[in-house]
């Protein structure tokens, strides 16, 4: 079942929806550019790896999504991702304060996050280490290098990654 919302804009949920009530969410993919967003996608399906895959656009909506919160409210967050794909330059919320969120909550702290961002910058690839990112990752360029990049990474994320039973 593929879960898969193109969110160039605010995703709409109703007050008081049960949001993925008892669904396991494989990827979480944080990215505000819908171009990214688009390839990211596209790479992880044409592999089978877009099954219950969640696409939000900014950090924001990301840590209301996590925690259950806002108009994530009733998603039960007992249910969480078994990777999460981060952007770090976003709107609202960056993916570094996201990140720190996540590792900084007992609840969240085993999640893996993995950073990917076009940012080379040696301050922000270290502070993603600080808060203990599992993997950061440079957003190749060209399609065919972006799309091999993504398909790895989900497929050692899915498929050879063993995480502990109770993230």
């Amino acid at each position: 079942m593929l879960l898969f919302f193109t969110t160039h804009t605010r995703l709409a949920i109703a007050p008081n929806t049960t949001f993925m009530e008892n669904q396991e969410i494989q990827i979480l993919l944080v990215e505000d550019n819908k171009s990214d967003a688009a390839l990211t996608i596209r790479a992880l399906k044409k592999h089978n790896l877009a099954n219950n895959l969640i696409h939000l656009i900014d950090g924001a909506q990301a840590l209301d999504f996590i925690f259950g919160k806002g108009e994530f409210a009733g998603r039960n967050p007992e249910f969480k991702p078994k990777v999460i794909f981060l952007d770090n330059k976003m709107p609202k919320v960056s993916g570094l304060e996201v990140l720190r969120v996540i590792k900084g909550d007992e609840r969240t702290k085993l999640i893996p996050v993995v950073m990917m961002t076009s940012s080379k910058e040696e301050k922000d690839i270290l502070e993603s280490h600080k808060l203990g990112v599992n993997s950061y990752v440079v957003k190749p360029l060209g399609f065919e290098n972006f799309s091999k990049t993504i398909a790895d990474l989900g497929f050692y994320w899915l498929a050879v990654n063993n995480p502990p039973q109770q993230l």
